[in-house]
C-alpha cells in the first residue's frame, strides 16, 4: 500500500465504507483514501450481525434527521451506488415501526410524535381502536396508544449496504487494505498517520477512526478516553404457521422487538443494565428467549404461542455508556482526527448521514448539510449528555 494518503480510515465496515464513499464522491476532493479493515470476512462485524432496521421514531432532532437522510439514501441506492451495470439491491422493506405505549407512556409517545412530524417524518399516532383495526393479531388490553411509521421505516440487508458502499468507493479510487492498526501516530496536536501490526506505518493528512469496539484502545493510547464498551445482543428467529399480514417492526412496551424476516420472524431484547456485562464472546443466551422474549411475544401475539425456533446469533454493539448515542466528528485536541463510534445499535441506519458528515469535515472543514455537532465528542468532556428516550 502507498505510504501517504490524504485520508486514512481505520475500520472498513459500514461507517468506514460510507465515509470512504462520500469522501471519494465529494466534488471538491481529488486526493487519495485508504480504507483499512482488520477482518475482511466481517464475520463478527456489527454491520453483518445486527437486525438492520431504520426508523425516524427518535426523540432528538439529530437522530430523526439522520434517519430521514438515511431512508432517502437507501431508496436511491440502486442508482447512487451502481458500478457500471451492477445495481445493488438491499431488499428494503418499509414495513414500519410500531411503538406501543401503556397509559404511563402515552404522553412521551405523543410528545415524540409531534417532534417527529415537525421534522418531516411520516408517523401516524393510533388509539387502541385504530390499532385493533390495523393490526388485528395483537392483544391490546394494556395499550393506550401506538405510533406507526407509515413510510420511511422498516428493514433492509445491512451487509448488502456495507458491501455496496465498499464496491462503489473502490470504483472511485479508494484503496482498501486488510491490516490491523495498532497505533494512531500524532505530533503537535495533529494525527499524522497510523502504525500497523507488522510495524509498518502510513502517513495521512486526516485520519478517521470507525473501528467499532476496537476504537477505545486506539484512542486511549493517545490520551483520549472513550466511554464505549462492547455489549452483546442476541437475535432469534422463528417460524409461525399463521399468516400475519402487514406485521411491522413491533416494539413492545417491555422493550422486546419483533419483525418479519422473509418467511420467518426475527426478535430480540436488550437485557437490563444489571445483567449487561462487557461482551467477551459471541455465545447466544438462549435463556433470554425462553424466559423473557417468547413469553412477551406470546402474550402480545397469540399466534406466537406455538412457534418453531430457527437460527439465532449474537453480535456486539459499540455501546456508548455516556448517553447511548453516537460519537461523531473531530476528536479534540487533534484537529484532523475524526471518529464515528458508540452507535449503541443505531449504526446501520445512521451510516449514510455519518459518512456524508465526515466527508464534509475532512474536505470542507465543517458540516455543510446536516449539522451533526450534537453528537460531537465535546459533549462528553463537558458532561452534556444527549438524552434519547427511544432507545431500543
Amino acid at each position: 500500500m502507498a505510504r501517504h494518503h490524504d485520508v486514512i480510515i481505520v475500520g472498513g465496515a459500514v461507517h468506514g465504507a460510507s465515509a470512504a464513499y462520500h469522501i471519494a464522491a465529494h466534488p471538491r476532493f481529488s486526493g487519495s483514501v485508504l480504507l483499512v479493515e482488520k477482518d475482511p470476512t466481517f464475520q463478527q462485524a456489527a454491520s453483518a450481525l445486527s437486525a438492520a432496521s431504520i426508523r425516524q421514531q427518535f426523540s432528538s432532532p439529530v437522530n430523526i434527521d439522520m434517519s430521514l437522510y438515511g431512508i432517502e439514501f437507501l431508496r436511491a441506492i440502486g442508482d447512487t451506488l451502481s458500478v457500471e451495470n451492477d445495481r445493488p439491491f438491499i431488499s428494503l422493506n418499509e414495513g414500519g415501526y410500531l411503538f406501543l405505549a401503556t397509559a404511563a407512556g402515552t404522553a412521551t409517545l405523543t410528545e415524540n410524535h409531534a417532534l417527529q412530524s415537525s421534522r418531516g417524518a411520516d408517523i401516524v399516532l393510533f388509539n387502541p381502536a385504530e390499532l385493533a383495526e390495523r393490526f388485528p393479531y395483537l392483544v391490546l388490553d394494556d395499550i393506550a396508544a401506538g405510533a406507526f411509521g407509515a413510510t420511511g421505516e422498516g428493514w433492509f440487508d445491512g451487509y448488502g449496504l456495507m458491501q455496496a458502499l465498499r464496491k462503489r468507493a473502490r470504483s472511485l479510487g479508494v484503496e482498501t487494505a486488510s491490516a490491523t492498526v495498532t497505533e494512531i501516530l500524532t505530533e503537535r496536536g495533529r494525527a499524522t498517520g497510523v502504525r500497523f501490526a507488522d510495524g509498518a506505518t502510513a502517513t495521512a493528512d486526516a485520519v478517521i477512526i470507525a473501528a467499532g469496539t476496537g476504537a477505545r484502545e486506539l484512542l486511549e493510547d493517545i490520551g483520549v478516553p472513550l466511554p464505549v464498551e462492547a455489549r452483546k445482543r442476541c437475535i432469534f428467529t422463528f417460524a409461525c404457521k399463521e399468516k400475519l399480514p402487514g406485521f411491522p417492526m413491533l416494539i413492545d412496551p417491555s422493550g422486546v422487538y419483533c419483525r418479519p424476516e422473509g418467511e420467518l420472524f426475527l426478535c430480540g431484547s436488550a437485557p437490563d443494565e444489571a445483567h449487561d456485562p462487557l461482551a467477551t464472546d459471541f455465545d447466544v443466551d438462549h435463556a433470554l428467549f425462553e424466559d423473557l422474549i417468547w413469553p412477551v411475544l406470546a402474550s402480545r401475539v397469540p399466534a406466537f404461542e406455538t412457534i418453531r425456533q430457527a437460527r439465532s446469533w449474537a453480535g456486539h454493539y459499540d455501546m456508548n455508556l455516556f448517553d447511548h448515542n453516537a460519537i461523531v466528528g473531530r476528536v479534540p485536541p487533534f484537529d484532523n482526527l475524526f471518529i464515528a463510534n458508540g452507535f449503541s445499535g443505531h449504526g446501520l441506519q445512521q451510516a449514510p448521514a455519518v459518512g456524508r458528515g465526515l466527508a464534509e469535515l475532512a474536505v470542507d472543514g465543517a458540516y455543510q448539510t446536516l449539522d451533526l455537532s450534537p453528537l460531537g465528542y465535546e459533549r462528553i468532556t463537558h458532561n452534556r449528555p444527549l438524552f434519547e428516550k427511544n432507545i431500543v
